[in-house]
């Protein structure tokens, strides 16, 4: 029964946001939504379109300085094509989770282990949004009177986060665990390829002190991230000022994480609205259309761009992890 439970839960939890987002525009003035959506002047839509590029490219190269540390070998026109793809694979997933299609590409061109790949795909996720961490946890502190318990949260949540990334840093105990994992969890018939697929996780695994570089350029990309949805808040003529903005939209961009919605739908939109309605004077119809609209310039637009390279890539199906 529980079993079954679990089965249909996986299923409909991703729509859990989506749910959400019908509700809280219900809830919301729908005219007063749409004479926001169209208030907006394309002027400023390409203004922030344009921040794009840079964008991506900083993120590129700070995971090709991590490609670098693993001695895996992609040019820098091939790591930014398979960074798209997977742009554009977790912004249709819940969770981002999609992200992770970049292995079976980075195996295509390098012929690199797929645990090897893996764990680069998903340091560089983790190095990248830990990057924002920094402005959650100040801009908790400055709304603590006004919301007391986000602080404590963000404080426990970066502190297990640390410590999962502080245990799996060191190959005995990471192995040890995933080995047991596969032992008492997977199907006999996966085992073999699980395991193999767990050998090479630690093959040239990279020094704490050599992703220092990528943290701080991924909160460059972040700060503009959140300047592209700025330029949102001001051809709305929101009274938001553009610090308070840089430190609180993160708190809300941080419950998009959460995998229970696609590329964080609904999660995002009511974590802003409840934040900015009630620190500032704005309406919550307009930070619905922020959120909506800086969702489709940053994610969307760049995982349209990615799609279009899933476009030009042919050849063999990628099956199974085989190292």
């Amino acid at each position: 029964m529980t079993k079954k439970i679990f089965k249909h839960a996986k299923k409909f939890l991703p729509f859990i946001g989506i749910v959400l987002l019908i509700y809280t525009i219900y809830t919301l003035d729908v005219e007063k939504i749409k004479n926001a959506f169209f208030s907006i002047k394309p002027i400023f839509i390409i203004l922030a379109l344009s921040l794009t590029l840079p964008r991506i490219l900083i993120r590129n190269y700070a995971w090709q300085l991590i490609q670098k540390e693993q001695n895996i070998k992609l040019t820098f026109f091939q790591s930014l094509k398979i960074f798209l793809i997977g742009y554009f694979y977790g912004s249709i997933t819940p969770g981002y989770l999609g992200q992770l299609m970049r292995v079976p590409y980075m195996k295509k061109k390098t012929g690199d282990p797929y645990g090897k790949l893996f764990v680069n795909s998903s340091i560089e996720s983790i190095v990248h949004s830990s990057s924002m961490y920094i402005m959650i946890i100040i801009g908790a502190l400055l709304i603590v009177e006004t919301f007391p318990g986000i602080f404590p949260i963000t404080i426990v949540w970066i502190i297990i986060l640390a410590i999962i990334i502080i245990y799996f840093i060191k190959k005995e105990r990471g192995e040890k665990l995933f080995y047991t994992l596969i032992k008492y969890l997977i199907p006999k018939k996966l085992k073999h390829n699980l395991n193999r697929f767990v050998q090479t996780f630690y093959n040239d695994f990279p020094k704490i002190n050599r992703l220092i570089l990528p943290f701080i350029l991924g909160i460059f990309t972040w700060i503009i991230i959140f300047s592209q949805e700025y330029i949102i808040v001001i051809a709305l003529g929101l009274n938001i000022p553009y610090i308070w903005f840089l430190l609180l939209f993160p708190l809300a961009n941080a419950a998009g994480f959460l995998p229970i919605t696609f590329a964080g739908l609904g999660t995002r939109e009511l974590a802003a609205i409840v934040l900015f309605s009630t620190l500032f004077a704005v309406g919550k119809e307009e930070i619905l259309v922020v959120s909506l609209v800086g969702f489709i310039i940053t994610d969307l637009f760049t995982g349209f761009i990615g799609f279009l390279a899933t476009l030009t890539e042919t050849g063999e199906k990628h099956k199974g992890f085989r190292s």
